[in-house]
């Protein structure tokens, strides 16, 4: 893939690509139409996602409104208490939360969620952004179904930390959050190509398209897209002894969404899959290539020799990547995830600060290189070097990571 058609991939599709929004099947169509010019057939595959229509969502506090942008998929209320802001995570600073609209750092996720529900409380701030950025924008959240699935939804909305901090250096007594919303199930989108081989074995390569509410996205996880498009082209023209099979996914951003609902629905196809490759943020301007194993640790050793032989600095290490290989590796399909990581200060996402500007075309290319030197090495392998199968120690991981059991 030449840097011009790379440059251009990233132009046209700056914009906010939310999973189930029309924004995000614009993206799709554009993948599919990338990759037939080069001569291979995509297809679009759609699946359910919830989705929401927010008419109202305001929060007041002590008589003054506050700036806020509720969370899609966490019902209609109209709720008014005293505000807590949470600041531990024990048993002791949780029992505080009874009756009271929550205030905390972080992200709403599964434990924290359920904690919350379970002492009592009844509605939930949550915020995001820098006191620090010039900028007062605020990311639009949803409460994903995996975190409310059984219990009951509470108002939660999100608001700028300029103004979190504000409620707090005020002493904030008293908070009212209003939502109301329309919920139904829409439709997120994968792309899928084949490049089918000389032997049944299939190894599957995965990247994100969509972006969250406030981000182009360019960073994460365009770049990815990007290199699996690449890798796409230059199979089209490469013998590959393994058939190749690439999934653009959607809905990655709300949860995995799109690589779930894959092995979901070709739950045959999977004993079939040796290996997972998956491309989650290349290609940024600082930092330097990781390649993160779910697998047996030879991976690491494998990976680490392999960037030597090339020249090119890259850190691989055995762990669970948040990202759409994670679904894979649950069905026991061993992973790889490469990405590019960046300090904070060079590369920001899940905000406006994602654009084409963090990304360097030279990089990508190098990324891409590397990458495409080991994939090569997997589909034409006698015997693929990584075993299927997933060590004990990776499996509690996951486990942990899809919250079915709880990290200690």
């Amino acid at each position: 893939m030449t840097p011009t058609l790379i440059q251009k991939i990233f132009t046209d599709t700056a914009f906010v690509r939310v999973g189930g929004s029309p924004e995000e099947l614009k993206a799709a169509e554009y993948i599919r139409d990338v990759c037939t010019s080069f001569g291979a057939t995509a297809t679009i595959e759609e699946f359910d996602v919830q989705m929401a229509t927010m008419h109202t969502d305001t929060l007041t506090v002590d008589g003054v409104e506050i700036p806020c942008k509720g969370y899609l998929n966490a019902g209609s209320h109209e709720v008014e208490a005293p505000l807590y802001y949470l600041a531990g995570k024990d048993k002791y600073a949780l029992e505080g939360c009874r009756g009271k609209i929550v205030l905390f750092d972080g992200y709403l996720g599964y434990w924290r969620y359920r904690d919350l529900l379970e002492n009592g409380a009844v509605g939930i701030i949550t915020y995001d952004g820098s006191v620090n950025y010039a900028d007062r924008n605020i990311d639009r959240r949803e409460l994903r179904a995996m975190v409310s699935e059984g219990v009951d939804k509470l108002p939660c909305v999100n608001i700028n930390a300029k103004d979190a901090v504000a409620l707090m250096k005020g002493n904030a007594k008293t908070a009212r959050i209003t939502l109301k919303q329309d919920e139904y199930v829409g439709k997120s989108r994968n792309v899928v190509l084949d490049l089918p081989g000389e032997s049944d074995e299939v190894m599957i390569f995965t990247a994100h398209y969509d972006s969250t509410s406030l981000s182009e996205g360019a960073y994460d996880n365009m770049s990815g897209s990007v290199g699996l498009l690449a890798l796409a082209e230059y199979f089209t023209t490469h013998a590959h002894k393994r058939t190749l099979r690439f999934v653009w996914c959607g809905s990655e951003e709300r949860g995995l969404l799109g690589s779930k609902a894959y092995c979901a629905d070709h739950e045959d196809a999977l004993p079939a899959i040796k290996l997972c490759i998956n491309l989650d943020m290349i290609g940024c301007t600082m930092g330097h290539l990781i390649a993160c194993c779910t697998s047996e640790e030879a991976a690491v050793s494998y990976i680490s020799y392999l960037g030597r032989e090339l020249g090119t600095l890259i850190d691989p290490y055995q762990e669970v990547y948040s990202s759409d290989s994670t679904p894979f590796a649950d069905k026991g399909i061993p992973a790889i995830s490469f990405a590019r990581v960046s300090p904070r200060e060079a590369a920001t996402i899940h905000n406006s600060y994602d654009t084409a500007e963090i990304i360097k075309v030279e990089n990508m290319e190098t990324d891409i290189a590397l990458i495409t030197v080991f994939a090569e090495r997997m589909a034409n392998a006698v015997f693929c070097p990584i075993r299927k199968e997933i060590p004990d120690n990776v499996k509690e991981k996951i486990d942990e990571y899809l919250c079915r059991k709880r990290k200690k």
